[in-house]
């Protein structure tokens, strides 16, 4: 199959949206904390969280869901330094406190040269960590990163290309995000992430396209969320189809540079599984 028609059918699969929804940040968001590190423009359209030496910033999905396929469109911070981690991510970690063992799914920008680093927090401290450098300077322009989550999968996609796949294998004694989780996007620094050159200060990240299809969880039960009345719960989204797992393994091949399950020292469970 030719790569033009792999692609056109990753856009059937992965690029569904809500026609006519309203798409701002007031209807989806809350700022979260750097309030005074935050900004949104009238319309709701983009928002800008900013870090310097003093804070950085971040906000939240107002509800916590069950499933979903979630996406925003980001550009990171132009100026080039390390230690600056730009973030999108799904997680199950009460606010503002230590999250101790929890659900989360990460996609971290760790520095501004385009290394993205993506984390599953399996109801424990993470460390599934599966990293690329990206095909694109991730500074240079908007481009989209989401999830796919059902009781199934979990399907890291950008741009319309899978990257990685977390699945579904708690027959195998591996557990499975089965709690609520949020949405969150933030700017903040860390040490592990390099040193952050504060001379190129303040360092500016942009995210846009704030709608995104999910079920609202009720409680801490999210049940309801694995109906079929979902599209990204039907049967055709419980697995990648034979074009996408290629689409998917070449891009692996030519820009993931770190896997945590190629290693002895780093490997878990899940990694004889998740194939």
């Amino acid at each position: 199959m030719a790569f033009l028609t792999i692609f056109s059918v990753l856009l059937c699969a992965f690029s569904i949206q809500t026609i006519g929804a309203d798409n701002s940040f007031n209807r989806y968001y809350s700022p979260l904390w750097g309030f005074n590190h935050f900004s949104v423009d009238p319309q709701g359209n983009e928002v800008q969280l900013k870090m310097d030496q003093s804070s950085g910033a971040g906000f939240r999905s107002k509800l916590d869901y069950g499933s979903g396929l979630f996406h925003i469109r980001m550009k990171l911070p132009e100026k080039k330094t390390g230690g600056i981690v730009t973030c999108f991510y799904l997680t199950s970690a009460p606010d503002n406190q230590d999250p101790g063992n929890h659900f989360e799914l990460d996609y971290e920008f760790l520095g501004t040269n385009g290394t993205v680093q993506t984390n599953v927090y399996n109801n424990d401290g993470g460390h599934r960590e599966q990293s690329f450098k990206l095909w694109f300077d991730p500074s240079a322009d908007f481009h989209t990163y989401e999830f796919l989550w059902n009781s199934h999968q979990i399907v890291f996609i950008v741009d319309n290309i899978p990257i990685r796949v977390f699945k579904n294998n708690i027959v195998h004694g591996v557990e499975y995000p089965s709690k609520p989780m949020h949405v969150e996007a933030s700017i903040w620094n860390a040490d592990w992430a390099g040193s952050v050159d504060w001379s190129q200060a303040p360092f500016i990240a942009h995210y846009q396209d704030f709608n995104f299809n999910a079920c609202p969880a009720q409680g801490d039960d999210v049940s309801r969320c694995g109906y079929n009345q979902y599209f990204w719960n039907r049967q055709n989204y419980w697995e990648l189809n034979a074009a996408q797992k290629q689409v998917m393994e070449n891009y692996r091949r030519s820009y993931m540079t770190y896997d945590y399950c190629s290693k002895e020292s780093t490997r878990k469970p899940e990694c004889s599984f998740n194939v």
